[in-house]
């Protein structure tokens, strides 16, 4: 095994940590140009989050060690690859996260690992790594810890103790697709480990209620993560593993990741990733389902299985089902007022707050930026609506769809400019 110092050591493992879409901004595509700098979200390391009150926090985004046991084929630390491996002791992740918090750089760790030896041994250096931070340190910051699949339950226990979340990675939409291409993961390992958690997490506030000053255990729930793109499954079927996350181990999030093509991959991987919009559906189709009253069977169509990438789930749900529409924004239920195209679950609170006392026009839908260029062809208000005439036209779908990009002469100067094509 290479010899690293700290610092290389670092630079490996936050690398490889990138992959994990349970916080969000790091490893992301520059929104404005791929140069370093302040403000760059292309490196790695530190990534935000958010804590159960709503703040925005920091995190220390690292892998215990990339070393792997397992040849998942979509990842690029499984066995086979030929990828730098490093791996942190226990004592040096707790430096690194108390340092850095020291310095303010950081509020909390986020820490998963590969598998090394066993489920169990991983496990628990993942749990020392925290149980020496709260114990040993007195470290009040945020913990992140991934549990692996298959643990036991004491271990699984004891990271809940001292972590403020817990994650198991799903990793795949579906058990074909895990016995594809994980053949050495099981499913019923990892619900078994999300069954745990929201046992323990169940016992813990049952106790609570009873008057009981217990311990607590992972206050901030458990969330997964899964890969999309890396087989042919529909969002018709995601949607379905995502709702079943939900309602059977109470999951706060299920985080989405676009499969990113590795070197050397097995030929059943696609060569290209799936465009970062289709993500952004999947994201805003469990949005529908959990503060919108969507279900998952809604959202898509056995002859549709998969989401438009041109229109919202709710814009392209609303065009499947215009005979509901227009609705009276002064009179509909909040459930269908939270159907509209364009009306949040904010701005419904305040429809219905404000329509006890007066009649809403269109100027006060304004008023409360409501997209009216959306809503507008879903609603009747108090005043003349001319758009919710538009609810059986044959192009209002067209009215929805991104505008095409003008090209222009000037698109090629900086080719021109550098001689290159």
């Amino acid at each position: 095994m290479p010899k690293y110092d700290l610092r290389e050591k670092l630079t490996i493992l936050a690398d490889a940590a990138k992959y994990d879409a349970s916080c969000a901004s790091s490893g992301a595509k520059g929104a404005r140009d791929n140069r370093p700098g302040l403000g760059s979200t292309e490196g790695m390391g530190i990534c935000h989050s958010y804590a159960p009150d709503g703040r925005c926090i920091s995190l220390l985004k690292i892998l215990l060690t990339n070393y792997c046991i397992f040849d998942c084929q979509y990842c690029v630390n499984r066995i086979s690859s030929d990828t730098q491996r490093a791996r942190f002791t226990v004592d040096e992740v707790v430096t690194l996260t108390l340092e850095f918090y020291k310095r303010n750089y950081i509020e909390g760790l986020f820490l998963s690992s590969g598998i090394i030896q066993n489920s169990d041994y991983t496990m628990e250096q993942l749990a020392e790594v925290a149980r020496k931070l709260r114990q040993e340190h007195s470290y009040r910051g945020y913990i992140h810890l991934k549990t692996i699949p298959g643990a036991s339950e004491e271990l699984i226990e004891r990271a809940g103790r001292h972590a403020d979340r817990l994650s198991v990675n799903i990793e795949l939409p579906t058990e074909p697709d895990i016995k594809k291409l994980a053949p050495e993961k099981k499913l019923t390992d990892i619900e078994d480990s999300m069954s745990e958690i929201k046992t323990r997490k169940d016992a813990e506030q049952s106790d609570r209620r009873q008057g009981f000053q217990v311990p607590t255990f992972a206050p901030a729930g458990q969330s997964t993560q899964m890969i999309v793109g890396a087989t042919d499954t529909p969002d018709r079927s995601i949607l379905d593993t995502s709702n079943r996350l939900y309602t059977r181990h109470r999951l706060k999030r299920v985080y989405f990741s676009a499969f990113s093509p590795i070197p050397h991959a097995d030929a059943r991987l696609p060569g290209q990733a799936p465009p970062l919009i289709r993500e952004h559906r999947l994201y805003q189709a469990d949005w529908l389902m959990r503060f919108y009253g969507f279900k998952a069977e809604e959202i898509t169509t056995a002859e549709e299985p998969n989401l438009s990438l041109d229109l919202d789930p709710k814009t392209a749900w609303a065009l499947r089902h215009r005979g509901l529409f227009p609705v009276d924004i002064n009179k509909a239920s909040r459930e269908m007022l939270l159907r509209v195209p364009g009306l949040g679950v904010r701005n419904v609170k305040r429809v219905l707050q404000i329509r006890r006392f007066k009649s809403l026009r269109l100027s006060d839908l304004k008023k409360l930026r409501v997209p009216l260029k959306r809503a507008k062809p879903f609603i009747i208000t108090s005043d003349r609506n001319p758009a919710a005439d538009w609810i059986d036209s044959v192009d209002l779908a067209k009215r929805f769809e991104p505008k095409l990009k003008q090209l222009t002469l000037f698109d090629a100067a900086s080719g021109a400019a550098t001689g290159e094509l």
